[in-house]
């Protein structure tokens, strides 16, 4: 029998329950991968595109097909036009598939065929449009490298056995900046350069091609001529080159480019008259000229496979003497100081009369070969505006900025000369909650870090935190990330795309129903009302804390990393903070969250104001004694974004456990007991006894020391408690308030199976019992209203440890651990789950927030 079901497991497309007896189920999930429970289905509620996503991709011939490729390790893809996203990773995978997507192409033959490449140097292929991927092929890696960056991948459209993939880390536009002394670009380590590859057999054989250029070949762009598919051209960081002969040869092909030094490539076909057209945006070059400079590059299009390019750049240029932003002007003097290597500011004092930004990417219009798009990212390439997208409608001879946000345009700057110039004036671009909150993204502050279009012609950008799309030819943008439950409400409900640093919830506020959500960079929220919004299981979030506010300038807590309530009144609310604005302060608002105020600082560091202090956790404040609290500092954080600075970098404050008797105004460290250099991960209170302290004390790398330590006397000193030799790190503690149960999660990244999982005791820690079988459990929590409902959140350790234990992520029991479930289903993040709840007021709902994707609400059906 024990055979049988082991059998099930590995053969089933579903997992339902099985009996714990001989461990069949966790012997099953420890040596195979199998699927989620079905029943149980994660829906991610945002907010939505709240971190940076920088790729969006389009179906070629579907026009409802995309995909996008977040910062925070998450991937998600849209079957509907962008109403609603969905992950794209394997959730009852180990999390590392489909972390940072590159690049996807479809197959012109198969449109429900396509790959996808990721910046590991893994190839994953779908057979479904999208909605399903897996692995097909790893691109060996150097030496000691966790990345293997390459830039693109390209399917012949007439046979899609044939792939080609280009090296190098072109798009890099954090780091890979152009300049005069670097005028091919940087080299780094994570990528590997001076060829392309060629696999005619579905990627189980590759050749390299093009591998005479350079051996710092960085390239662009890789395009095949539809109706001659013979013939194939790639844009390089060392020029544009073509190939007559599949790839096999190429030539460079640059009669009529100024400096040949392309920085994005495109193409037109049309189906039907056989007309194929190369478009490409040049790197923009600029020299001294007296005080001033002289601008070349521009855009250019081929009607003759590249052996020819015309200069399409008309009137793109722009008059600087006529723009009087002083942070437009600033952007400039940075961009060109950048470029040449010199103050221009200093030398180069005069303003020219015709210039333009470093371009980056460009598009055309599928069904208009007239109809043409240009972006530049001013935040990270070292670029300058006005405007974050400009667009052409006849081919080349006229240009307007088309995407307008941020105070320049939402106030008219400069209005008489754009109306000379024939370009629209007003800001034209949609924001959800940040941007609302900011009035407007700044397009100097924040720019523009995406561009595509879709098969018929919808274009999308992605202007600081959220991606837009607009259907009339650039007129008008609109948010795709969020909707609002009504008009002005800003309440948000997010499309299923988020890329928030999701943290610590609180479910028990004081106020039944309303949950308070921390978050990195985005503040803290709280659930809201849905109002007329027609999907009643869907979740609406309101952010009380964070760019909402901006006390004259001097902006709100960012990064929120613990929460509490006070237990005698539910609108005053405390929150601390690790960096960013407001790092290292305890905050507290007294009308729930309409104002906020600092009422202590915990933390000063020697580095820069944005970067992180201390991780903090477990704000908690006695319900017997409201003005005293507690919280501690995690020296080796191992769930949160970032990490601790260590000790010298901080000028005050430390690590452990904190306390304060004034309600939160001073504070001090209450280590007595503690061994030294140890990290306190959680601290919890008895649920019966306010004087009992609990500490678990995790380990990052088997060094610190670790295990679980008690508090009798309101945190004054400390005790080691027994538990069984085998634990190696106590990650958290939880005690069932109804059956003073305690449950131990353990382990840690490098551990065996043998020294994680869940302990049991239930005569309050004087024996030990193994609960759940993992290596690495961060944390187990039970239903306050159903002691039988358990759920535990385990993470994936590191990547030589895969093998030992499949299938990371959120484990259900509905009947005390007689029987589990793994309920992965829906989300994107199963290796990274940062916090798992059961529902306080409804037994079928649970609650989880991801590392860098939100949070998410299940429903057991």
């Amino acid at each position: 029998m024990k055979n049988l079901i082991l059998a099930i497991l590995v053969a089933s497309t579903s997992i339902a329950t099985y009996a714990q007896k001989n461990n069949p189920f966790f012997n099953a999930i420890a040596k195979h991968k199998v699927q989620s429970d079905p029943s149980v289905e994660w829906k991610n509620f945002g907010p939505g595109m709240s971190g940076y996503n920088e790729e969006l991709w389009c179906h070629p011939t579907d026009e409802n097909v995309l995909f996008m490729g977040p910062d925070m390790h998450v991937a998600y893809g849209s079957w509907d036009n962008g109403k609603s996203w969905q992950t794209i990773k394997d959730s009852d995978g180990f999390g590392k598939d489909l972390e940072r997507v590159l690049d996807i192409d479809f197959s012109r033959q198969n449109p429900n065929f396509g790959l996808a490449l990721e910046r590991s140097g893994t190839i994953y292929e779908t057979k479904d449009k999208g909605r399903t991927w897996s692995l097909v092929h790893t691109l060996p890696k150097k030496k000691n490298s966790y990345t293997n960056v390459h830039t693109q991948i390209a399917i012949h459209p007439t046979n899609d056995a044939i792939w080609f993939v280009g090296a190098g880390d072109f798009w890099n536009v954090k780091e890979n900046h152009r300049s005069k002394k670097n005028i091919h670009g940087k080299i780094h380590r994570r990528a590997q350069y001076g060829y392309v590859l060629k696999t005619t057999d579905h990627g189980k054989s590759w050749k390299k091609v093009a591998d005479h250029i350079s051996k710092d070949l960085d390239v662009a762009r890789i395009i095949f001529n539809p109706k001659q598919p013979e013939k194939v051209f790639i844009a390089t960081n060392y020029g544009f080159f073509a190939s007559n002969d599949g790839g096999e040869n190429w030539k460079a092909s640059s009669k009529g480019l100024p400096n040949n030094l392309p920085r994005d490539l495109t193409s037109y076909y049309n189906p039907k008259t056989k007309e194929f057209i190369l478009y490409l945006v040049e790197q923009t070059v600029y020299e001294p000229k007296g005080k001033s400079i002289t601008t070349k590059g521009g855009v250019y299009k081929s009607t003759d496979n590249g052996q020819n390019w015309q200069n399409i750049t008309g009137d793109l240029g722009v008059n600087f003497n006529k723009i009087t932003y002083s942070h437009h002007r600033n952007n400039y003097h940075r961009a060109l100081s950048y470029f040449l290597g010199e103050n221009s500011k200093a030398l180069y004092p005069k303003f020219p009369e015709n210039t333009y930004s470093a371009f980056n990417r460009i598009v055309v219009n599928p069904i208009n070969k007239d109809e043409i798009y240009l972006v530049a990212n001013q935040r990270h390439d070292k670029s300058f505006g006005p405007g974050d997208a400009w667009k052409t409608t006849d081919g080349g001879k006229t240009w307007v900025i088309c995407a307008r946000a941020g105070e320049y345009w939402f106030t008219k700057k400069d209005k008489a000369y754009w109306e000379q110039k024939g370009n629209p004036v007003g800001a034209n671009v949609e924001f959800s909650h940040v941007g609302r909150a900011y009035k407007e993204e700044s397009e100097t502050r924040f720019g523009n870090r995406l561009l595509a279009i879709n098969s018929k012609g919808d274009v999308f950008i992605g202007i600081g935190q959220q991606t837009h799309r607009s259907s009339d030819k650039g007129a008008s943008w609109q948010q795709i990330d969020d909707i609002e439950t009504a008009p002005g409400s800003n309440a948000w409900i997010g499309r299923g795309d988020s890329d928030l640093p999701g943290r610590f919830m609180l479910l028990e506020t004081g106020i039944k129903e309303r949950y308070l959500l921390c978050s990195g960079e985005h503040g803290l929220w709280q659930t809201a009302p849905l109002g007329n919004y027609p999907d009643k299981d869907a979740v609406a979030v309101t952010q009380i804390e964070g760019q909402v506010h901006d006390y004259g300038g001097n902006h709100a807590a960012h990064s929120i990393s613990t929460v509490a309530v006070h237990p005698n009144n539910p609108d005053v609310i405390y929150v601390l903070s690790w960096r960013q604005e407001h790092r290292g302060k305890l905050r507290r608002t007294q009308n729930g969250g309409k104002t906020w105020e600092n009422i202590s600082t915990i933390f000063e560091g020697k580095n820069s104001p944005h970067q992180g202090l201390a991780m903090m956790y477990s704000l908690t404040i006695d319900p017997t004694e409201p003005n005293t609290m507690y919280f501690c500092s995690i020296r080796k954080p191992i769930s949160e974004v970032g990490k601790s600075v260590k000790e010298e970098v901080l000028k005050k404050g430390g690590y452990g456990v904190y306390k304060s008797t004034d309600a939160g105004y001073t504070w001090k460290l209450y280590n007595n007991g503690l061994p030294q250099q140890s990290s306190v991960r959680r601290i919890v209170m008895d649920p019966k006894d306010s004087n009992i302290l609990y500490a678990c004390l995790n380990k990052s790398s088997g060094k610190e020391p670790a295990g679980l330590y008690i508090s009798k006397n309101n945190a004054k000193t400390w005790k080691k408690m027994d538990i069984p030799s085998e634990i190696q790190g106590v990650n958290d503690i939880f005690i069932d308030r109804n059956t003073n149960d305690m449950y131990l999660s353990c382990g840690y990244r490098n551990g065996a199976l043998e020294s994680g999982g869940v302990w049991k005791s239930s005569n309050k820690g004087k024996s030990w019992k193994k609960f759940f079988k993992a290596p690495y459990v961060w944390q187990t929590e039970v239903s306050p209203i159903n002691s039988n409902i358990i759920t535990v959140n385990v993470p994936a350790q590191v990547a030589t440890k895969f093998n030992q234990f499949k299938n990371p992520g959120i484990y259900l029991t509905k009947d005390a651990g007689k029987t589990w479930s793994k309920i992965n289903k829906g989300i994107g993040q199963p290796d990274k789950m940062v916090d798992v709840k059961p529902d306080p007021y409804n037994e079928n709902i649970i609650w989880s927030a991801a590392w860098g994707s939100g949070w998410f609400k299940a429903i057991i059906k």
